[in-house]
């Protein structure tokens, strides 16, 4: 098995409330506007995130709700779990199947984990958005449109990567993922041009890369 195999995330289940029920719409503080929601599960957290954003660059919705599950998908509470949760919210069922598309074909063509090692034991996230939507732009706290470097790893591999990325090119942290996060990773949403943010994306991919294979050379 060579060291840099994609990995990518599993969606796992897909649904569609074409009007959703007041109550619950209360519960997701739903706008008056927001009539229809989509879901999935997924294998990868960080992908998952990722869609949602994507999601909302290519259609009227909103991110409703967006969580990671403990332990990861390893420890899934059932087959269909996964280790996320994503819900869009848009104004009718068209922009709710839109968004909704648009976060699977994200997922199943585009932003995905790689292997660092030999074994395949060892994943990482080095994804370059050319610009954000409004959903990690929020999280981010830049303004839409903005580029941003994603990045994930374990914890160690994730600190040492994170600060070479942010040595690399012109960046800055718009938002560091301490570890262990939900899934007992780390990682950080870095921002600058998208030239710099593929520069620190690539930073980070080769410290992991250099951690994975001298962990303990220091």
């Amino acid at each position: 098995m060579s060291v840099l195999k994609p990995v990518r995330a599993e969606i796992l289940a897909t649904k569609f409330i074409p009007n959703v029920a007041p109550e619950l719409a209360k519960n997701l503080k739903l706008r008056p506007e927001h009539r229809s929601i989509s879901m999935f599960t997924c294998t990868i957290d960080d992908v998952g995130y990722t869609a949602l954003d994507e999601a909302t660059k290519k259609a009227a919705v909103e991110v409703v709700y967006a969580r990671s599950f403990y332990a990861g998908s390893g420890h899934a509470s059932g087959p269909l779990s996964g280790e996320f949760i994503g819900i869009l919210a848009g104004p009718n069922p068209a922009e709710a199947r839109a968004g909704l598309a648009a976060a699977l074909q994200l997922m199943k063509e585009d932003a995905c984990f790689y292997t660092a090692d030999e074994k395949g034991e060892l994943a990482f996230y080095a994804y370059t958005i050319s610009r954000s939507g409004s959903y990690l732009s929020k999280e981010a706290g830049v303004a839409e449109g903005t580029p941003l470097a994603y990045l994930i790893a374990p914890p160690l591999e994730s600190t040492y990567g994170v600060d070479a990325a942010l040595k690399a090119a012109e960046v800055k942290m718009a938002l560091w993922y301490g570890p262990p996060s939900e899934t007992n990773f780390g990682g950080a949403l870095l921002t600058g041009s998208q030239s710099d943010c593929k520069a620190a994306a690539e930073a980070f991919k080769n410290a992991v890369l250099e951690v994975a294979s001298r962990p303990r050379d220091y």
